[in-house]
């Protein structure tokens, strides 16, 4: 064993190392190649190894070939502890995103996206949440998703994506990067062959990627029989088939094959000296598989960069960005009539869908359905229309002076700005009302920030630091109206004033203004190049919250040791096998923020239906001495690299959330329901590895492997006095809740009753009454929680020539979540379950019945329907909510790419530069799920933190997308 004595300033630390680790002279081989600069908060560049806290760069290449409509879902895979979390309704709906676990019981736990140093609002597209009130998460009709705010950007622009997942990382952003900061860089002018216009063009076609269980054994009646004439029954308990009759793929007949288009031209070059420019225009149009429902996007952006005046000390960058979004009847989700899915997924198979569809495609025309109350999903698909556009400005001019070789100073002026309309039209012809909804959106977020930089080596011997000094005014506003009516005096004449009852007008106006003005400062100190320390300090003032509580600190401390480079300076040895070693230590604390009109308690003036004036309080009890959350985290980490070829990040986090602002409930007699308190908190804690390695590299094939893999175990430490469940979303039976002792996301139903007397012999046996059948338990009782416990990402890419193969095997295990979709089927008799073998044979079920304080074998013999009819009507719309409780686990092949680049040798004598040919598919194969054929990523309420409860979401998709490139 070696022993190597350094001195680090005062600092004298002694090491021993293997011998063998260190054994080679400096001289011997290559200097290493790690002095990757990254971009880090603010746009700051940073040599990665000084980073003292995790950081994961994904090139923006891999998401334009991902070929995602939403850029939110690109990043699936590709970052350790990121979680992607959809929505599964339709090309155009929302993805949230969730770094390192939830935080916060009532915000919304995404991370701050900051484009090209901006802001970027990534809000989750249904209407704004208004006057302390929830988002609609109805059961039955909620409102529609219109996307969220991330889907708006086009992936051809980005350059690169930087995840900032510790508080260390993202302190600097305050209370906004509380839940980490997704810094977001888009490209720049670079001179290249030719002219720099690159046209690039993709079709791509979608179907069905994944379908429930079902049983394709009996048709449709009751009790083994067809049904009587008259009787409106479209429930799958009758008959078994038989060679008279075809079994329908309804889901395959009503849903059509999916066409997506997209084009992009842009022009990237230097003119004249220090100066770029780059520019880009984008078209997206995505017909759904869901007929008459289409996406629509345009992106416009111009970017110049430039270096001048004397000794080029001035730069400046100037970008304007557009985004255009159309969506053209947008899926509803729900139980309601809204919803038209349930209509087509419970059909019975021997009749055909297609049959319906003759008439039913014009507006006004009388729906025509199997039963005489139901109504038919083509005539919903074309008279129950909704419309909006979004109109999007993302703008920012950016202004530096480097006064000598060590200070500088800038500032940053940027807004996001965008305005929404809406609109929603159901026509008569059906037992719906002729209704008519529109709404307005407008928002707009400015961001003033100036800074001093100041940053010199060797200060005082080996010495060096830098320090960087901000201040920020930011500024945000959103003002809505929505206006609905149900009742229409002249039939489909869709207008404000065209209502016959005004006590049916729903209207609703949302003025809400924020403003934070900031202060704070980051500075580094490093020793000879291998040893950093960095701090951060920053102060807000919020309008949010009361005077006396305006103000809340936030602070981070750092520190990088490169190991070896502190040993090829100290004693020139070094390693061909260890090439690089860091360790790496961080502390942060930030928090989240109020949000606007939380503090104080107003009234709202209305009518009665006599015409008097009316006050209304808002059924949550503000409270003016509230102030932000606090949010404390822990990490420590190494980054390695063997052989120059294998390089190994792994990473321990722990957050320790506290001060949470809820809303707990109260007695009702002080004519409130709930109050807003500080109170609660949770842990999040996990491990994060991070993998990459050229597993064979020659002259002519490449073979690079990446895999990151994460942990995370989550427990609330208390909510308030005794109050130890805090709920997050509830719906019908089902809740789901931050419990203490539990998990974040503890799901709670009712369970089949069953003898829970331990001492008696048929401890844990069903329950049954005496018909046989099963019973609900009157309580709701624990059934899992929605979390994660790891989730990975297995990337493979092949490179042979010209030619390129990447595949992404990514994967989530464990997590539970309730499927609604599965209730609805098995009530219908449709579920695989129902037909166990494709047969329908009685059954006795392995129970008790219980006659007062005793017990008796249950012998009575019961039929599947009677069943599965208890089991999904017992205690509510969702039954006994035990039985579709299921493992969120899945490992799917997410994605394929090949491609081939034409050698540009057969370019010589043309304008063409380069030619590139791809093939993409996206959700290729569900390698491994226990779901019964429902998508865990389908998530009901996106905008909610409950997100371990599905609700007859529409078809998740399979696309196939062919692209050709050309550069001039």
């Amino acid at each position: 064993m070696k022993k190597t004595i350094f001195k680090i300033g005062l600092l004298q630390s002694t090491l021993f190392c293997l011998g063998g680790l260190y054994a080679q002279n400096s001289d011997s081989i290559k200097t290493t190649k790690i002095e990757e600069v990254v971009v880090t908060a603010y746009g700051v560049k940073k040599e990665k190894k000084a980073l003292g806290y995790s950081f994961q760069d994904v090139k923006g290449q891999s998401l334009v070939d991902a070929k995602e409509n939403n850029v939110t879902n690109a990043l699936v895979g590709k970052v350790a502890g990121l979680q992607v979390i959809k929505g599964g309704f339709g090309p155009g709906s929302s993805s949230k995103i969730n770094l390192r676990g939830f935080n916060s019981f009532s915000g919304d736990n995404q991370p701050l996206i900051v484009v090209d140093g901006v802001p970027l609002s990534n809000n989750l597209g249904s209407k704004v949440k208004q006057n302390g009130k929830d988002y609609n998460n109805d059961f039955w009709n909620p409102d529609l998703d219109m996307g969220n705010g991330l889907s708006d950007i086009n992936p051809d622009d980005i350059e690169s994506v930087s995840v900032l997942k510790g508080g260390a990382a993202s302190a600097l952003y305050g209370s906004r990067g509380g839940n980490g900061v997704i810094l977001i860089t888009t490209k720049t002018g670079k001179r290249k062959g030719g002219i720099g216009i690159t046209y690039s063009t993709s079709l791509g076609f979608e179907n069905i990627f994944m379908k429930p269980d079902l049983q394709h054994s009996f048709a449709q009646g009751s009790n083994g029989l067809s049904n009587p004439a008259g009787v409106d029954n479209t429930a799958s308990w009758g008959p078994s088939f038989d060679g008279s009759m075809t079994v329908h793929d309804n889901l395959k007949n009503f849903f059509k094959t999916g066409t997506n288009a997209q084009h992009t031209l842009s022009f990237q070059e230097t003119l004249g000296e220090g100066t770029s420019l780059y520019t880009s225009a984008n078209y997206l149009s995505s017909n759904s598989q869901i007929p008459n429902s289409k996406y629509e996007r345009f992106n416009f952006m111009a970017k110049m960069n430039s270096n001048f005046g004397a000794n080029k000390r001035w730069t400046t960058e100037i970008k304007a960005q557009y985004m255009s979004v159309k969506g053209k009847n947008r899926p509803s989700s729900g139980r309601g009539d809204g919803n038209y899915y349930p209509n087509i997924l419970l059909m019975p198979q021997n009749i055909d869908v297609r049959d319906y569809r003759e008439g039913q495609m014009q507006n006004g025309v009388m729906s025509r359905w199997i039963t005489s109350n139901g109504i038919n999903p083509y005539w919903s698909a074309y008279n129950s229309l909704n419309e909006d556009k979004k109109d999007r400005f993302l703008l920012n001019a950016y202004l530096k002076y480097q006064f000598n070789n060590w200070l500088s100073a800038d500032v940053r002026l940027g807004t996001d700005f965008y305005s929404l309309n809406a609109d929603a039209k159901v026509w008569t012809g059906s037992s719906r009302n002729n209704s008519y909804a529109t709404s307005q959106e407008k928002f707009y977020e400015n961001n003033y920030i100036a800074s001093l930089n100041a940053k010199k080596d060797n200060i005082i011997g080996k010495w060096g630091g830098s320090l960087s000094v901000y201040g920020q005014m930011m500024e945000s506003r959103t003002k809505a109206l929505y206006f609905t009516t149900q009742n229409l005096i002249l039939a489909n004449v869709f207008s404000t004033s065209n209502t016959s009852d005004l006590a049916s007008i729903t209207t609703t106006e949302v003025d809400q203004w924020k403003k934070i003005n900031s202060v704070f400062a980051a500075a580094e100190i490093n020793y000879d190049g291998y040893w950093f320390i960095n701090a951060t300090a920053r102060n807000d003032w919020s309008s949010t919250l009361n005077i006396s509580n305006r103000s809340y600190f936030y602070s981070s401390i750092s520190t990088s040791l490169v190991l070896t480079d502190m040993f090829k300076k100290l004693n020139g040895t070094s390693s061909k096998v260890l090439t690089f070693a860091k360790l790496r230590a961080a502390y942060a604390s930030t928090g989240n923020s109020l949000a606007p009109q939380q503090l104080y308690n107003t009234y709202f003036a209305s009518t009665d239906p006599t015409g008097h004036i009316t006050l209304t309080r808002n059924k949550i009890l503000f409270n003016s001495d509230l102030h932000a959350e606090k949010l404390k985290t822990f990490e420590v980490g190494a980054d390695m690299k063997f052989f120059d070829r294998v390089s190994l990040d792994v990473s321990y986090f722990n957050n320790n959330a506290t001060d949470q602002l809820i809303a707990i409930p109260i007695n009702p007699l002080s004519g409130y329901e709930r109050m807003m308190i500080n109170s609660g908190g949770l842990h999040n804690r996990g491990f994060e590895v991070v993998l990459n390695t050229d597993i064979f590299k020659k002259e002519n094939f490449v073979w690079n492997f990446n895999a990151n893999f994460s942990t995370l175990k989550s427990n609330i430490d208390k909510i308030d006095g005794n109050v130890t469940k805090y709920l997050l979303g509830g719906y019908d039976t089902v809740g789901i809740f931050a419990e203490v002792g539990r998990p974040y996301g503890a799901i709670y139903g009712t369970k089949f009753l069953r003898v829970e007397d331990q001492n008696s012999p048929y401890f844990g046996k069903l329950i049954v009454g005496s018909n046989g059948l099963p019973i609900a338990t009157s309580d709701s009782q624990y059934l899992g929680d929605q979390n994660p416990r790891a989730l990975f990402g297995l990337t493979n890419s092949f490179t042979y020539k010209n030619f390129g193969l990447s595949f992404l095997i990514d994967g989530r295990i464990g997590g539970k979540f309730f499927s609604s979709t599965q209730a609805a089927l098995q009530n219908a008799g449709l579920a695989a379950d129902t037909a166990p073998g494709g047969m329908r044979d009685n059954v006795i079920l392995d129970a008790v019945v219980q006659n007062g304080n005793s017990y008796t074998a249950n012998t009575t013999e019961i039929t599947q329907q009677d069943y599965w009819t208890a089991v999904t009507t017992s205690g509510g719309n969702l039954g006994i909510n035990e039985q579709n409780i299921y493992d969120a686990t899945n490992i799917r092949l997410r994605n394929v790419q090949l491609t081939y680049n034409f050698p540009k040798s057969i370019f010589q004598k043309i304008a063409l530069q380069s030619a590139k040919i791809a093939f993409t598919a996206n959700n290729v194969w569900m390698i491994y799920s226990k779901t019964k054929g429902i998508d865990p990523e389908s998530v009901f309420a996106i905008n909610s933190n409950a997100v371990g409860f599905e609700n007859l979401a529409f078809p998740t998709t399979r696309s196939y997308l062919f692209t050709i490139t050309l550069g001039f």
